[in-house]
């Protein structure tokens, strides 16, 4: 394997990290999703989208890099008010404390190299020193890959659940939870 790291993102990535999001989720996600989002995700202009994400202050967007090749990326900041909620929207104690990753994509291709580890090891560290205490993340319940490593992360469901429509289908996501003080190898 050649050299693999991984580093913040700059708006010289944006049109990289859209095109890995759109064929990881025509690779990955096209039975989960359906042929309405991938159609409005192939619509969309996704690096302007990304262009606003890697520039807004409150998010820190990473990229993982193996040798010249972009790899996959990670969204993480603070998790809004919304995302931490109870489903009866009561917020836990440590609200202000809790970090979020947004989302976390490694195209299949480039899968089972330790890029995932590496961007999550990335983003909790980046959490821990803006001050969050521990992490949550929304998945399919059906992404059996994803559940799967952020379980061997540590992270496990905390019971709440939501229900997103994709034009096509209903998703189901679970929320899991875990610490950010960890190092994966």
């Amino acid at each position: 394997m050649s050299d693999a790291a991984v580093r913040p993102a700059d708006l010289s990535d944006a049109a990289e990290i859209a095109r890995i999001q759109r064929d990881t989720w025509h690779a990955a996600y096209a039975d989960l999703l359906g042929k309405n989002a991938l159609a409005e995700l192939d619509a969309a202009d996704l690096v302007g989208t990304w262009s606003e994400t890697i520039d807004h202050p409150a998010s820190q967007v990473y990229v993982a890099t193996e040798g010249e090749s972009t790899v996959g990326f990670c969204v993480a900041g603070r998790a809004p008010e919304g995302e931490v909620a109870a489903a009866d929207g009561s917020l836990p104690a440590d609200a202000d404390r809790t970090g979020l990753i947004a989302t976390l994509l490694v195209e299949p291709r480039w899968g089972r190299r330790g890029h995932a580890g590496r961007l999550l090891a990335t983003a909790a560290a980046g959490l821990r020193a803006a001050g969050a205490a521990r992490g949550i993340t929304w998945v399919a319940q059906g992404d059996h890959a994803s559940l799967a490593f952020y379980r061997r992360a540590g992270w496990n469901p905390d019971g709440t659940v939501r229900t997103l429509d994709t034009g096509d289908r209903m998703v189901r996501e679970v929320r899991l939870t875990g610490t950010l003080d960890f190092t994966l190898a």
